[in-house]
């Protein structure tokens, strides 16, 4: 019993000491400009053309990915919220097309409300979630070298409340095409999609988060929701 307890203490210490190390400075991380070659101007014209063209409302609009821990001694760590307030651009419905931008260096993790909402069994202190935002942006999805995700999306089955969506992502410098299923509602004002996708990390050449030689790791399956609003600009 006491070489078992000194095993967990081990563990713990380890845990402790691989989620509270910072990676890099606290404030290094800010807002960025759209990427390069964001095709903004596509949907300048658009809209000069008298053409229906909405802009995402980063304020109304949210990305959220459920992180799993995995591994053999998963019991000693914590599952994870990952959000994002900061999603940008266009919709074109008439086309069928929107083009749109996360920028990874303002991605949340474990706010108290959505950690609330995913109902998870366990609760990280200040310095077990600051560790993991820090390792999220430097060691998984390098934000310094990829600090966008883009999400294109050329076309749209049928454009009605329930509706199926060719969606180009692309990640960590890795695109990858999917079907997602939404739920949309256009009005003359305004556009909102909303679904729930899930994906692996490792299809985007991203290698999921492990020590102790994979005893506790993060699931490469992830689980993202989003509901993104859009308005037309005011006549």
């Amino acid at each position: 019993m006491l070489r078992a307890a000194r095993l967990v203490v081990l563990v713990l210490a380890v845990l402790v000491a691989a989620c509270a190390q910072p990676v890099r400075e606290k404030g290094a991380l800010s807002a960025q400009p759209a990427p390069q070659g964001f095709p903004t101007q596509d949907y300048a014209q658009a809209t000069a053309q008298g053409k229906r063209v909405y802009r995402v409302d980063p304020a109304r609009s949210v990305v959220v990915i459920t992180v799993r821990r995995g591994g053999s001694l998963a019991r000693f760590g914590h599952d994870h919220v990952v959000a994002s307030h900061g999603v940008q651009g266009f919709v074109a419905p008439d086309a069928g097309r929107a083009d749109l931008f996360v920028p990874l260096t303002e991605l949340t993790v474990d706010e108290p409300a959505l950690r609330a909402q995913a109902g998870f069994d366990t609760q990280p202190g200040e310095a077990d979630i600051a560790g993991t935002r820090d390792n999220m942006h430097a060691m998984v999805l390098e934000t310094q070298r990829f600090p966008f995700a883009l999400i294109r999306i050329d076309t749209v089955d049928k454009m009605e409340s329930r509706a199926t969506l060719d969606v180009a992502i692309t990640l960590h410098g890795v695109q990858r095409n999917l079907v997602v299923p939404v739920m949309l509602e256009i009005s003359p004002g305004e556009v909102s999609a909303s679904g729930l996708i899930e994906f692996n990390q490792s299809d985007f050449g991203i290698a999921p988060f492990s020590i102790l030689g994979g005893a506790v790791q993060v699931q490469d399956r992830l689980s993202l929701r989003f509901a993104v609003r859009a308005s037309s600009p005011p006549e």
